[in-house]
């Protein structure tokens, strides 16, 4: 017997479960809602750790999903630190940290990402930081307070971004990367190199096409070695390897995974009435006509509002374009939707030069993505006609041309 019962149990204390309670509550959802997550904080968004928090522009309840009164005034149970152990999806039943057993009559797993850890020599020292919460960014802004040298292993988001945010705040920062252009894997080489560049510009040094071989030091880092021979001497590191998806509570359960916890089209695993979402849900896209798993707030978001109505019963495909935005301190403002897995073509759009402009990634004579600086208004097009499949094989010019009207490729 469990020790009690819930309608809905939402398990992760991210932005997916936060959006789930509140969309259940929005349609009028009347039932019991328990939202557990290993956090102590409440739910709140990760982007501003290596933007606005981390340059100490903004506070933690800044980035709040829900003020922590909201859960109490909407009948949500939150359960902050609470992690839930496992999951017997024929029985309907969790087991929270600590014991209590809770029956459930619907559910949906939010666990979201660890971070890659790079295990190499020199790995035990301190002042070599991974980010993924509050306490990280803490741990990151003090030590870089006190550093002489930062450095940034990775040259994707975080790696760019840190280095930005702390670059702003003072610090000198170096970024040791195995692509030879930043944030190229996502953009390709020739936006990546408009990025790189602006980075470089701003102070930031950039080593391209070096690998981590070791950390060098005494008790504290004092040194990256990478495989080429390269040394740069630090006070501080920062990484930033990638993620991957928590699934590991789903795959104890007996769920099927694979890169994430499978889902179909409705964001529904192999059982039924258990949903997932955000960084730990591998769906097919009714998009894309491929599986997709997608790491990114907004998708966290629009996946855990999506998981409620189907809860409730709406049966509908998830058919939402993923998009992600991102910023280099106030040097850049970054949107892009997709993502494009592969293209054959690349459009541009706009002013490089002035820092207004669009990359469009084309298919097969389709938009498979897109990259907006200063350009929201491409993005949108680009985002309905990327849903719509729509063949732009006569529209190469009106793309690339700034001035023409979007809205009347169809």
């Amino acid at each position: 017997m469990a020790d009690r019962q819930v309608d809905f149990l939402l398990v992760g204390g991210g932005l997916a479960s936060a959006h789930c309670a509140a969309e259940l509550r929005k349609r009028g959802a009347e039932g019991s809602i328990l939202l557990a997550g290993r956090e102590p904080e409440p739910p709140y968004e990760r982007p501003p750790l290596s933007k606005e928090y981390l340059r100490g522009e903004a506070g933690r309840e800044d980035a709040y999903v829900n003020p922590p009164s909201w859960y109490e005034e909407n009948e949500v149970e939150l359960r902050s630190g609470a992690n839930v152990m496992s999951l017997d999806p024929a029985a309907r039943t969790a087991k929270l940290q600590g014991g209590e057993e809770v029956a459930f009559g619907k559910a949906l797993i939010a666990t979201g990402a660890m971070v890659n850890i790079l295990r190499v020599e020199g790995a035990e020292n301190e002042g070599i930081h991974y980010l993924r919460a509050y306490g990280n960014s803490d741990a990151i802004r003090a030590d870089a307070e006190a550093a002489e040298h930062v450095v940034l292993v990775g040259g994707s988001y975080i790696g760019a971004e840190v280095a930005a945010s702390l670059t702003a705040r003072g610090a000198k920062c170096t970024i040791v990367t195995m692509e030879e252009v930043a944030l190229s894997r996502t953009f390709g080489e020739e936006a990546g190199r408009w990025f790189h560049e602006l980075l470089e510009s701003k102070g930031v040094t950039i080593h391209g096409g070096e690998e981590l071989e070791a950390y060098e030091g005494d008790g504290r880092v004092k040194a990256v070695l990478t495989k080429s021979g390269l040394a740069v001497e630090c006070d501080t590191v920062v990484v930033g390897a990638g993620v991957r998806p928590d699934a590991m509570l789903a795959q104890r359960a007996g769920l099927e995974v694979d890169d994430g916890i499978v889902c179909d089209s409705k964001l529904e695993t192999s059982a039924a009435g258990i949903y997932a979402a955000g960084d730990c849900c591998s769906y097919e896209s009714a998009v894309h006509g491929r599986r997709l798993r997608v790491e990114h707030w907004d998708v966290a978001m629009q996946q855990g509002m999506h998981a409620a109505g189907n809860m409730l019963g709406a049966d509908a495909d998830y058919e939402v374009v993923p998009y992600f935005f991102s910023d280099l301190a106030d040097w850049a403002s970054l949107e892009y939707v997709g993502p494009a897995s592969e293209w054959d073509e690349e459009i541009w759009r706009g002013d490089r030069d002035a820092g207004k402009f669009s990359v469009w990634y084309l298919k097969d004579d389709r938009v498979a993505g897109a990259l907006s600086v200063e350009r929201p208004e491409d993005l949108a097009e680009a985002r309905r006609l990327l849903a719509a499949g729509t063949d732009v094989s006569a529209a190469r010019e009106a793309i690339a041309d700034p001035g023409s009207d979007l809205a009347s490729i169809s």
